[in-house]
C-alpha cells in the first residue's frame, strides 16, 4: 500500500514538473514577438532646431533624410536609455535600412531595421526578395514596435553582447562591431554608417541624459510617430544590383534621374555593389 502511495505522489510531481517546463518554454517563445503597444507623445528632443541647424550648413544632405531625423529621433533616444544602444547608431541603422523609411520593407511592413524572422518568431510576417528570393521578414503595427524589436534583438542576442561593454559615445566601434557580429553582409556596412552619424550630426543625439527629456519643453508641432501599415501599394519599389549594373544604367531603366537615384538612396558616390538593394522612386 506504501508503495503506491508513493508511486502516486512521484507520479503527481513528475506531471507538475512537466506542466511547469512547458508554461516557461511556451513563455520564453512568446518573448518572440513584438509589443505593438505606443506612446502616442513622444519627449522633445530638439530634433527640430537640430534640423534646422544642419539645413543652414553649406553641406548638400538629403531632405528624406532630414525628415527622417526629426520623426524618429525621439525614438532613438528613449530606446538608448531602455537599452543602452547609442540613438545615434539606432538612427542611422534607420537610415540606411529602411531607405529613410521609404522602402518597401518600411512602407508596407513598418520595418526599419530589415529584421528577419528568424526561428520561434510569432509576430506579423511579410515576404521580400534580399539575400535569397521570398525571405521571411517581421512586420509590425507602428515604426514604433520596430525600433523596440532592433533593441531587443541586438541586446537579446550573445554575438552582440561584447557591444555593450563600449562607451555610448563609440558610434565608431558599435559601427564595426555590428558589421562584425554579421548584422550585415556589406563590406561597407560600418563606413555606411560612420558617414550618415558624421554628416548629420546624429552624435549629438547621443548625448542627452533621461532626466534631460523631462526639462525640454515638448514641441507644439511634431510628426506622428504613429505609422498604420497601409494595404495600398507602395508607389516604390525595390531593385537589387547586379552585376554590370551603374547608376546610369539604372536610371535609364527606369526612367529617373541618376540624381534621384542618389537622393533616394542617401548616395555620395557612383560607386554601386553587387546585391545592393536600391529604392526607385
Amino acid at each position: 500500500m506504501r508503495s503506491k502511495l508513493f508511486l502516486l505522489a512521484f507520479c503527481m510531481l513528475f506531471l507538475a514538473s512537466c506542466s511547469s517546463s512547458r508554461t516557461t518554454f511556451a513563455k520564453k517563445r512568446n518573448q518572440l514577438k513584438a509589443n505593438e503597444t505606443q506612446i502616442k507623445k513622444l519627449p522633445s528632443v530638439k530634433q527640430s532646431q537640430h534640423v534646422k541647424k544642419l539645413e543652414k550648413g553649406n553641406k548638400p544632405l538629403n531632405k528624406y533624410t532630414l525628415q527622417y531625423i526629426k520623426k524618429y529621433a525621439s525614438l532613438a533616444v528613449l530606446e538608448m536609455h531602455k537599452y543602452k544602444i547609442p540613438a545615434s547608431i539606432t538612427l542611422a541603422q534607420g537610415v540606411l535600412e529602411s531607405g529613410n523609411g521609404r522602402s518597401q520593407l518600411a512602407s508596407k511592413s513598418n520595418n526599419h531595421f530589415g529584421i528577419k524572422c528568424h526561428t520561434g518568431w510569432k509576430g506579423g510576417r511579410v515576404f521580400h526578395d534580399d539575400d535569397e528570393k521570398g525571405e521571411c521578414f517581421r512586420k509590425y503595427k507602428y515604426v514604433q514596435s520596430s525600433y523596440e524589436d532592433h533593441s531587443k534583438f541586438l541586446s537579446g542576442r550573445r554575438r552582440y553582447a561584447s557591444l555593450f561593454k563600449l562607451r555610448k559615445s563609440d558610434y565608431k566601434g558599435w559601427a564595426k562591431g555590428l558589421k562584425k557580429a554579421g548584422y550585415a553582409t556589406d563590406k561597407k556596412y560600418p563606413k555606411k554608417l560612420i558617414k550618415i552619424i558624421e554628416d548629420y550630426k546624429l552624435y549629438e543625439f547621443d548625448k542627452f541624459r533621461e532626466k534631460d527629456l523631462k526639462k525640454i519643453k515638448k514641441e507644439t508641432k511634431r510628426s506622428q510617430v504613429k505609422t498604420i501599415t497601409k494595404s495600398k501599394k507602395s508607389p516604390h519599389q525595390n531593385y537589387k544590383v547586379k552585376k554590370g549594373d551603374t547608376l546610369y544604367s539604372i536610371a535609364r531603366k527606369f526612367k529617373t534621374t541618376i540624381k534621384n537615384l542618389k537622393d533616394a538612396n542617401n548616395l555620395s558616390t557612383n560607386i554601386l555593389s553587387i546585391g545592393q538593394q536600391l529604392t526607385i522612386k
